[in-house]
């Protein structure tokens, strides 16, 4: 378990989980939008978000439906700045919506799966 000293929640999401068809174009998206890269091969890319959790992007034969909700959603700090950013890479982000616990837009990304981008309500404790 954590320290005394180590204010974090003992726990983190480790893993989650990406199949595409294509696994170098995925990562090169992922990269894209903000994930550090760990490794990249034919079959298996392993990205990092913000906290130490590892997108694993893996092959697979079919893509999803066109449109399908991804598997996770996206959390930046500033929502604004990260649509601009977006929409600057040309990745076509829909308009911002506003809501009472998040503002949100929905990007499209790798195989047909749609991202959902919120902003964060993170507790303002360490994480």
């Amino acid at each position: 378990m954590s320290s005394s000293s180590d204010l974090r929640p003992p726990v983190a999401v480790g893993h989650v989980r990406l199949n595409v068809v294509d696994v170098g174009a995925a990562a090169r998206w992922l990269e894209l939008v903000g994930l550090r890269p760990i490794v990249t091969r034919e079959e298996l890319a392993v990205l990092e978000l913000r906290g130490g959790t590892h997108v694993v992007v893996r092959h697979a034969e079919a893509p999803p439906a066109p449109r399908t909700g991804a598997p996770f959603d996206l959390m930046v700090d500033d929502v604004d700045a990260a649509h601009r950013d977006y929409a600057a890479k040309g990745l076509a982000p829909s308009p911002i919506r506003r809501g009472r616990i998040h503002d949100s837009f929905e990007v499209p990304g790798p195989d047909g799966w749609e991202f959902t981008v919120n902003s964060s309500h993170a507790s303002g404790q360490p994480v």
